[in-house]
């Protein structure tokens, strides 16, 4: 395994330009499944998790090719349309391709997702969506089996917001005879990103009135050629990174637009940032002002950035509280950094953070993707070296993260352990 050596104080200063949004790329890959056709997928990050799902396509029968960020894709024809487990235990967004295969084959085994030991993340709303479009699901020795005749549309209101489970049921939806309703949808801009990609496959969507979208089914779908949205998560990380450690960062390709929350807390906390051209400007904060922060389905908080903020709050001038809805295991860094002196105390979703004046370079261990990031970021600004272990869960998420921080000036280097 690999970890990332960090020696704290080196001040950023530059440009960085994030890449290809994974929570967006991902999807879209699924919904290739949805033709015979040839795709073609522009700034495509080259992380753990995309090559996870080509390896699973590739296992379903599909053919592809990688050249710099683009890929090229052609599902002609499913062989196998079974997801393995030996594939799907790595990454949760492997569920994905349920939907598009039970749309296009009529029939599907997909071993239960793995992934990011964060909480509990079931796909009974996936199932109950299908259901509600004629598909007969069981589960079988681990595996979800779903086999329809013939898909018909219908209507279901998720219990509550779920991005992949909106997906997912959406990417079965459009190929499905007549009009399909589906009420209290995600609004993440990566699930507009995947809408944006099935209507240039031909697919008929329509946005109602609250978070509410119909779904005119349509016979067969076409290729497409798309650009993959910025990581807004990857855009939030840095500018967070640019305020604890920096002069003056350019965060090149964040956009503004889907970071409202991000933005509106950095700058109660005061942050300066500025809009320039192609993206953001986020200047170094000499004393960060701790502001109570709480975690919510889009547009709120995200809970992608809950980690990183908490890095950040861990040096702050004064007490927050973090309090994070969406997943309950989530505060598992908690412990990591409070071996560089962070002063948390967590009570069941609530954690309470006492900024500390410096926190001190440690051996920390990463146990989820952003946990990973939020460690890098608290090695910045620690007074002395650090190391983070197990940082493939870094790199499922974030694309030459350590490289980009050293064009920015950080002294940062992986090493093998």
């Amino acid at each position: 395994m690999e970890a990332l050596i960090v020696e704290g104080g080196a001040r950023l200063n530059g440009e960085v330009t994030v890449s290809g949004a994974k929570n967006a790329v991902l999807p879209i890959l699924a919904a290739t499944l949805l033709t015979d056709e040839e795709c073609v997928i522009e700034n495509v990050p080259d992380l753990r998790d995309v090559r996870t799902m080509l390896s699973l396509l590739e296992e379903l029968g599909v053919e592809w090719s990688w050249q710099k960020n683009v890929v090229r894709i052609r599902a002609s024809e499913i062989k196998n349309p079974v997801a393995p487990y030996d594939l799907v235990k790595t990454m949760r967004a492997s569920v994905l391709v349920l939907g598009p295969l039970v749309a296009r084959e009529g029939y599907a085994e997909v071993s239960m997702p793995g992934g990011c030991a964060i909480g509990e993340r079931p796909i009974d709303l996936h199932i109950k969506g299908l259901r509600k479009l004629g598909v007969e699901v069981e589960l079988r020795h681990g595996y979800v089996v779903a086999k329809v005749d013939r898909l018909r549309g219908g209507m279901y209101v998720f219990d509550k917001v779920t991005v992949t489970g909106t997906e997912n049921v959406l990417m079965a939806a459009v190929l499905a005879e007549g009009e399909t309703i589906l009420e209290n949808v995600a609004q993440e801009p990566e699930v507009w990103d995947l809408i944006a990609v099935l209507k240039k496959m031909g697919a008929k969507i329509e946005k109602l009135d609250g978070n509410i979208l119909r779904v005119s089914g349509v016979d067969r779908l076409r290729g497409f050629k798309h650009k993959v949205m910025p990581d807004r998560i990857e855009a939030a990380t840095f500018l967070i990174a640019g305020a604890m450690a920096g002069d003056e960062v350019v965060v090149r390709g964040a956009e503004p637009e889907h970071m409202v929350a991000v933005l509106s807390k950095l700058e109660s906390c005061g942050v300066r940032i500025e809009r320039v051209e192609g993206g953001l400007k986020v200047f170094g904060c000499d004393v960060i002002k701790a502001v109570d922060m709480e975690t919510f389905p889009y547009p709120g908080f995200p809970t992608d950035v809950q980690a990183q903020y908490m890095a950040m709050m861990s040096i702050a001038d004064g007490t927050s509280v973090i309090t994070e809805n969406i997943f309950e295991r989530r505060f598992m860094h908690v412990a990591e950094l409070r071996r560089m002196g962070a002063d948390i105390t967590v009570d069941g979703k609530r954690a309470v953070v006492r900024g500390v004046e410096k926190l001190i370079g440690a051996p920390v261990m990463a146990s989820d993707l952003r946990a990973s990031s939020s460690l890098v970021l608290a090695a910045l600004v620690a007074e002395g070296t650090s190391k983070v272990s197990r940082i493939y869960h870094l790199d499922r998420g974030y694309e030459r993260f350590d490289e980009k921080l050293r064009m920015l000036g950080a002294k940062i280097r992986r090493v093998r352990e």
